[in-house]
């Protein structure tokens, strides 16, 4: 039984019951086919493989049936690997009535990527990408096309790992986040309650799950008194060499207007989006209600790219830094931090940190929903939500 070879049979054997309980289960109706990319331990790249259907109590099931190993991710080897796997199980492409994968290019391209070439064969498999997943993809490509937000959080992750990575760091984080709690309490800052002022530590964000940077961002500027007297007392401390080089660079960042400027700004654009992605990824969600959230997403960032939300967040930015003891003057001339000027123009203050940073991020913000969400796919849904008493419908939702 512990022999390598007898425990690959079994598992191939437990395989295949279980396979055939699902054939049995799915009988002759229509289902809809789930896609993705993965590599096993070697490497070696493969593709998964799951079916969406409705089952004799009527209701929607998803089940894993296989994992196919393919030479290359090539939309049409992988469009072979999936009828080579349906025609295994005796299953047709012509019996699949929806489609759903990533946003990869080789996967959901409109000209030639895995959807289109089944579309190609059955023009009924529409494919509707998860609006989870496009949220996801979208904040994510908001933060990378702006230089400035990409470097600003490659300074988040380099914070994190000057901190997060050491138990020490992390003791004294803890030890300035109780005294800043202490002190607020006696100057009546903050009140006193059940579930207040519980302990925070810096949350590290996923690099898949764009929503969790919401909560790392927000930590990091309740904890913004506590985290500056932490990384002053590393740069004060020469027995720890690169760390003290490493805290006190990171110190003259960390206190820099810009630096505040942008964690306010991607909180206020984050507080939107990670409610939506909340929504979105509910189970019991409904079709009609998830297009209405992301129409009142959009409305919120165009609320915020008025005038007066420009003003709001301006006045919430200098509160800020009046506490903290941040000086800046937003009438003169943009100097970047930890940045050489020669690769900026000269502009004014003003109009970088109100035109380059917060209505460049909120247009492509805008931008990037409008074309994650387009109206197809959601004119679509709400279409199949309304014929949703025909059980190849609803099947691929």
């Amino acid at each position: 039984m512990t022999a390598p070879q007898i425990q690959k049979e079994i598992a191939n054997c437990c395989a295949k019951e279980t396979t055939k309980l699902l054939m049995e289960d799915l009988g002759s109706d229509f289902f809809a086919i789930l896609a993705n990319e993965s590599s096993d331990v070697y490497q070696n790249e493969q593709l998964a493989i799951c079916l969406w259907y409705v089952d004799k109590k009527g209701s929607v099931v998803e089940r894993f049936l296989g994992v196919i190993h393919v030479e290359n991710s090539t939309s049409l080897r992988l469009k072979t690997a999936v009828e080579k796997l349906l025609m295994e199980h005796s299953l047709s492409l012509s019996m699949v009535c929806g489609q759903g994968y990533d946003g990869a290019s080789n996967m959901k391209g409109h000209a030639n990527g895995l959807r289109k070439l089944i579309m190609d064969d059955c023009p009924s498999t529409y494919c509707v990408h998860c609006f989870a997943h496009q949220l996801q993809l979208t904040l994510q490509e908001v933060a990378r096309e702006n230089p400035d937000y990409d470097w600003f959080f490659d300074q988040v992750r380099f914070l994190l790992n000057l901190i997060e990575n050491s138990c020490k760091k992390t003791q004294m984080l803890r030890v300035a986040q109780a005294q800043s709690i202490v002190e607020a309490l006696e100057l009546g800052d903050i009140k006193m309650g059940k579930g207040l002022n519980q302990e925070m530590g810096l949350a590290r964000p996923g690099d898949t799950r764009w929503g969790s940077h919401y909560k790392t961002i927000m930590h990091l500027i309740s904890l913004y008194p506590s985290i500056r007297k932490v990384l002053i007392k590393v740069g004060d401390d020469r027995s720890q060499k690169t760390k003290c080089a490493h805290a006190q660079t990171m110190l003259t960042i960390f206190r820099s207007y810009e630096f505040v400027f942008m964690a306010h700004l991607m909180q206020t654009v984050l507080v939107f989006t990670t409610n939506l992605n909340h929504a979105l990824q509910k189970k019991d969600q409904d079709i009609v209600n998830a297009v209405e959230l992301i129409s009142l997403t959009k409305l919120q960032l165009h609320g915020l790219r008025q005038d007066i939300g420009w003003e709001d967040f301006l006045k919430e930015v200098d509160s800020f830094c009046v506490k903290n003891k941040i000086i800046h003057d937003i009438d003169t001339f943009y100097r970047p931090v930890g940045r050489d000027r020669r690769f900026f123009i000269k502009i004014k203050n003003l109009h970088h940190f109100h035109v380059d940073m917060f209505l460049s991020l909120i247009d492509r913000q805008l931008q990037k929903l409008d074309d994650r969400f387009d109206e197809v796919n959601t004119e679509l849904l709400i279409i199949l939500h309304g014929c949703i008493q025909s059980p190849q419908f609803i099947c691929y939702f």
